[in-house]
């Protein structure tokens, strides 16, 4: 199997609420004051758990947020369709995105919100992957 995860910190495309994965202080439809470490735990890093997952042979993070990370964006995407039908095993991309709309910036902002507050939280890289590739 795999995984393509978009992450962009909320449920979007059902009204803005709050996703496993929004950031302290993040606000949504559900956590208008901003997502707290009391009231929600703190967010899931799907990369990091996955990467712990021995089945998981590709774990990579991307973000969306220019056209050279959209290339990288592509070509994380190839590798893991590649592992994925060589019959290695499990592979998952996870793609940093805005959501300008909900987030209520402006699309240029947003973009810089995800290089600035989401990849701060969520570091861009590879977590595992098979020799050769």
């Amino acid at each position: 199997i795999s995984v393509i995860f978009i992450n962009n910190g909320i449920y979007g495309m059902t009204g803005g609420q709050m996703a496993p994965t929004t950031l302290i202080g993040q606000r949504s439809t559900t956590s208008v004051e901003g997502r707290t470490r009391e009231q929600a735990g703190m967010p899931l890093k799907m990369c990091e758990i996955l990467a712990a997952v021995p089945c998981a042979v590709y774990v990579e993070r991307v973000m969306l947020n220019n056209p050279a990370n959209v290339r990288k964006a592509k070509k994380a995407v190839e590798t893991a369709l590649d592992i994925q039908k060589a019959g290695l095993g499990f592979t998952f991309v996870e793609f940093l995105s805005a959501c300008p709309t909900n987030w209520g910036l402006a699309p240029t902002d947003a973009l810089k919100w995800v290089e600035t507050d989401m990849a701060a939280y969520y570091p861009i890289g590879n977590f595992r992957k098979p020799e050769g590739y």
